[in-house]
């Protein structure tokens, strides 16, 4: 694997997010439209719900939606015979998935970074202060390791960027309903011990509440990287062997 060909991949990869809208808006401006709107409508005391349990699920949200622009993207890179058109030239497939990876999980910081920014404008005041931000980024960049992976295999099923939307909703609804801000029942709270966006939002608040020397979050921290590193495996060996042609 060549480090300058990782680069100028990764290089390209983020151009592409800024030049093509619907990346841009569903990367970037829909993370701060969702920040925005859901805090000025849930983060209210008196429905339960404080700006402190919402930011969290936000920036839940905006990873999660990586699993539809990424089945997008190669889903229409396959259809448009670029995938093929890449098969002829010196880069290698680890050069091309490793670009992916890295771009993606660049992109999730961003999205961190963004969702925190307008989030503290708009009275967000973690207990945890900076040290706790600077160490929410790199956990959610591991956990979008899983949204890469998922994205992949969501590409490797469908054969069009159309169907590819629809299928990775099936990957992200249940990390919505059972990962993010929702109320949870005892019953559902069982449930959502097999998703593993639970497990970033429970990091994420032990992080923004200061308590990250708790087992527990080295609890989660392990979820965390050992689902999302073999989802990304397993869908980096399916969409080789099933989706890139």
């Amino acid at each position: 694997m060549k480090f300058q060909v990782l680069v100028a991949l990764v290089k390209m990869g983020l151009k592409k997010l800024i030049r093509q809208p619907t990346n841009l808006f569903m990367n970037l401006l829909f993370p701060a439209t969702l920040t925005i709107m859901f805090i000025l409508a849930f983060a209210n005391p008196e429905m339960g719900m404080s700006i402190n349990s919402v930011v969290p699920g936000l920036i839940i949200y905006a990873v999660i939606f990586l699993i539809m622009t990424i089945a997008q993207s190669f889903s229409s890179e396959r259809q448009d015979g670029l995938l093929k058109r890449l098969k002829t030239t010196p880069m290698t497939s680890a050069e091309f998935m490793g670009s992916q990876i890295i771009t993606n999980m660049l992109i999730s910081i961003i999205q961190v970074v963004v969702v925190f920014s307008l989030a503290y404008f708009l009275g967000f005041k973690p207990d945890s202060g900076v040290e706790g931000v600077l160490l929410a980024l790199p956990i959610t960049a591991i956990f979008a390791l899983s949204s890469v992976g998922l994205g992949l295999i969501t590409a490797t099923v469908a054969k069009t960027p159309e169907v590819a939307t629809g299928i990775s909703f099936v990957f992200i609804l249940p990390q919505m309903f059972f990962g993010t801000f929702v109320p949870m029942s005892s019953t559902t709270q069982q449930i959502a011990t097999f998703i593993p966006s639970f497990y970033l939002l429970d990091a994420l608040k032990m992080i923004f509440d200061g308590n990250w020397m708790n087992p527990n979050f080295l609890l989660d921290l392990a979820v965390i990287s050992i689902f999302s590193i073999l989802v990304v495996i397993i869908g980096m060996i399916l969409f080789e062997k099933y989706g890139s042609a």
